[in-house]
């Protein structure tokens, strides 16, 4: 369908998000409108801009084009993390392993509302490096009443060591309210998978479930997070726009072959108000 405000075809994608492609080439990103894309992305909860041209493999343009959708969450290293692979790599963000499902901020004073990505080098189809996305509103929205119930009295905590950029340690309950305020969300650190390589492995401890239902409870709630109806693995392509809204969504990344091509740019946009992050350790609140 063709969208008279935005000025772009926007096509719905399975099981959730939207696709916007440009109705003319040579399209600039700039021509959206900010506020119907945020309005957008609130709806749909992830949005694929694909086809624009934009010139964000410049990082101070893709640096002032998010400060356009308000402020930017800056890190030791600035606004714009390059996310490809190191040589000496001495955490999982920068290996070229899978990426458990998380969500951003979760060791940080504040949670940013989306995630602006940026393709700037696709790996090829067969090299794996998906990023994979969990709409974790359809995912309570669908289970039954019972294990929502138990979910409720679920809480969390996780700690990893500061190798990079993140670090600390927090403790949040599985399912928590919006914060807008409307309806429930949730928020979960998958663990690390059994004999899968991974750098800097955080550690999970679960709060309100018998040590003995541990392994069932891990099960049923991997069942929900993978069901097709609320999973969805994007498969990148130079020049792709992404904007993810991280408060409904968890992410993580499927892993890749070494020394591909794979080349992600990310910045982290604050809610207005600013989300605090109640859920982190007041020893960590500044690592």
């Amino acid at each position: 369908m063709d969208n008279q405000t935005l000025n772009c075809r926007i096509e719905l994608n399975t099981p959730f998000g939207a696709v916007l492609t440009p109705m003319h080439s040579g399209q600039h990103i700039s021509e959206l409108p900010v506020a119907a894309l945020r309005a957008l992305a609130q709806q749909h909860h992830l949005l694929v801009l694909r086809g624009f041209d934009s010139g964000f493999n410049d990082p101070q343009v893709l640096t002032h084009y998010a400060e356009g959708w308000g402020d930017i969450m800056m890190w030791p290293f600035g606004a714009v993390l390059d996310v490809k692979e190191h040589p000496d790599a001495k955490d999982h963000i920068f290996d070229s392993s899978y990426v458990p499902l998380h969500w951003d901020g979760m060791y940080k004073p504040t949670i940013p509302e989306f995630q602006l990505f940026h393709c700037v080098a696709a790996p090829s189809q067969d090299e794996g490096g998906r990023t994979t996305f969990v709409d974790t509103t359809r995912l309570l929205a669908n289970v039954d009443e019972s294990l929502l119930a138990q979910w409720l009295t679920v809480s969390i905590s996780y700690r990893i060591k500061q190798v990079v950029h993140y670090g600390g340690e927090v403790c949040s309950p599985l399912v928590v309210t919006h914060p807008s305020g409307h309806g429930q969300i949730m928020r979960y650190n998958e663990p690390p998978t059994e004999g899968k390589k991974f750098l800097n492995q955080h550690a999970l401890e679960y709060h309100g479930v018998p040590q003995d239902q541990q392994e069932a409870f891990h099960q049923t709630l991997q069942q929900h997070l993978y069901d097709p109806r609320h999973y969805y693995a994007h498969q990148w392509q130079q020049g792709d726009v992404v904007i993810a809204d991280n408060f409904s969504l968890l992410h993580g990344r499927e892993g890749f072959t070494a020394r591909s091509a794979r080349h992600l740019q990310r910045v982290h946009i604050q809610s207005n108000p600013v989300c605090a992050n109640l859920a982190l350790k007041p020893a960590n609140a500044e690592a």
